[in-house]
């Protein structure tokens, strides 16, 4: 039976003018936060996109709330353990958590024991963007469009193989999520990260990958692989002539995003003064600028639209974890 897929756009909305005064007012009239450095956890190595996104927002929420802010990278087991760090942090605002896709939702059911509950122990504070998965294969593959490796794969069933950076990422579960969705079956061939699963795809040792679009653009630019269909509902910029997958699956939805989270015990003025500063420097055209040259879409909303969207991105890869199988160490 296939997997039901939730949109994230059901769940995201910009905040109105009443809210924004609203959430001024709460946050300035019972908190003298912040009153020191603010540490943001980032559970993985430099340079991936979490780290991005924090460091774009570093220096101008540091400006915006009058205090230090602080990018601290804590990675290991598949993000679990900087995410442990920061559930266990003290709840004043002063430790954020940069969450992410993997992380956040994904390992909750994909691990045994990751060492917290993201809905149990954390907070949602601001959404701060998401990019696409590009499926891609080689550049001298027989597949023009997506139709086509749907079709190869119901042909001859198992003979479609794909790559994955790692078992239980995003991009593994979307292809799941295909497979499933075309009631097709396609070998899984997981690498340890997308540098080999990029080469082995060019090479032709694999049929298609669920990228980065971070990864993979240089290669679509440069003519080593084809674009055949983007994982998010709408077109993206950067490839403006690629489908979404969601024309020919409806309701497909996958993208790699991040945001900010707070121990849950922080209060609730500390995070609406968070979400407020947060999302008013994301409405800055020159960021958003910064963000979308990163290949990444700014999302703004509440604390509240947020915490659905996790809600509902917990579910959605519960089941496509279950049906993989898929497990990772703690």
């Amino acid at each position: 039976m296939p997997l039901r897929l939730t949109t994230r756009r059901q769940f995201m909305g910009c905040y109105t003018a009443t809210l924004a005064l609203a959430g001024t007012g709460l946050a300035r009239a019972n908190t003298d936060f912040p009153s020191k450095t603010i540490n943001v956890i980032v559970p993985y190595a430099p340079g991936g996109q979490g780290d991005v996104f924090a460091r774009l927002l570093g220096d101008p929420l540091s400006r915006a709330l009058g205090q230090a802010v602080i990018v601290d990278n804590r990675p290991g087991a598949s993000g679990a353990l900087g995410t442990r760090i920061a559930a266990k942090a003290a709840p004043d605002g002063h430790t954020l958590l940069m969450g992410q896709t993997g992380e956040m939702v994904i390992n909750g059911s994909a691990m045994k024991n990751p060492g917290y509950d993201t809905l149990k122990d954390f907070r949602a504070v601001a959404l701060v963007g998401n990019s696409p998965l590009v499926l891609v294969t080689p550049a001298n593959s027989p597949y023009q469009r997506l139709a086509d490796l749907i079709q190869a794969a119901r042909d001859k069933p198992g003979s479609v193989a794909y790559a994955s950076s790692g078992t239980a990422t995003p991009g593994h579960l979307a292809a799941v999520a295909l497979a499933s969705g075309t009631k097709t079956e396609m070998l899984h061939i997981p690498y340890k990260g997308a540098g080999q699963a990029i080469t082995d795809l060019i090479g032709g040792q694999v049929q298609f990958f669920f990228a980065s679009a971070s990864s993979i653009m240089p290669h679509v630019q440069g003519g080593k692989v084809r674009a055949l269909a983007v994982s998010t509902p709408k077109r993206v910029p950067a490839l403006p002539k690629v489908p979404p997958v969601a024309d020919t699956l409806p309701g497909f939805d996958f993208s790699l995003w991040g945001g900010y989270f707070a121990p849950r015990a922080t209060p609730d003025a500390v995070v609406a003064r968070l979400a407020e500063e947060i999302n008013r420097l994301l409405a800055q055209p020159e960021l958003r600028a910064r963000f979308e040259a990163q290949g990444s879409a700014v999302e703004i909303g509440t604390p509240r639209s947020f915490d659905a969207f996790v809600r509902a991105e917990t579910d959605k890869y519960t089941q496509l974890v279950q049906a993989a199988g898929a497990k990772l160490e703690g």
